[in-house]
């Protein structure tokens, strides 16, 4: 069954992206996790996710508060995995203070809207994290552990675009460049 859902993902630029994506390709050849390369979603760190949003309402809410950021720096630092049903394996960037507050910042705009906050995304629990694979097998988490430490970390760059995903399947509705990065 499809979760209809929505989501505001941070973007990276080419050079992280292609990282991240390098990494997908092992775990897809290995044959660990497809899940990211079939649902053709992009390397990003989840900001926000709702199970409705107007997106029409949005849209010039999320173009105003990006031309008002500027890009961020990203370390990934670390890897790590939630437990919980869908096993998923991750990177794990620093958490900046200019990566905590544009999540803060973004947060109160969507509520100003009357979008509700889930919990997972409040102040104090909010966890920045970017999906390497998802919904790996119990009896493969270790190998995808093994691939993961392989990775020559930090793995280092900048977050250059906030976009709206309707999932699943990923379908990408919008996106706008921080600061004056119009290009997206």
């Amino acid at each position: 069954m499809s979760s209809q859902g929505y989501a505001i993902e941070l973007y990276f630029d080419p050079s992280l992206e292609n990282q991240v994506l390098k990494t997908w390709n092992v775990f897809a050849r290995r044959q660990i996790s497809t899940n990211l390369i079939n649902n053709e979603s992009r390397p990003h760190i989840t900001l926000f996710s709702t199970s409705f949003i107007d997106s029409t309402k949005l849209e010039p809410i999320l173009k105003s508060f990006s031309s008002k950021q500027e890009p961020i720096s990203l370390s990934f630092s670390s890897i790590g995995s939630f437990s919980n049903n869908n096993n998923a394996l991750f990177l794990s960037p620093i958490p900046s203070l200019s990566l905590l507050q544009l999540q803060v910042q973004l947060c109160e705009v969507v509520k100003k809207e009357g979008f509700e906050i889930g919990e997972e995304y409040r102040v104090d629990s909010w966890v920045p994290f970017c999906p390497v694979a998802i919904d790996v097998p119990k009896s493969r988490i270790s190998e995808g552990f093994l691939v993961l430490r392989d990775l020559k970390l930090p793995v280092n760059g900048y977050a250059m675009d906030i976009g709206l995903v309707e999932f699943s399947p990923v379908r990408e509705v919008f996106s706008f460049g921080l600061g004056n990065n119009f290009e997206s």
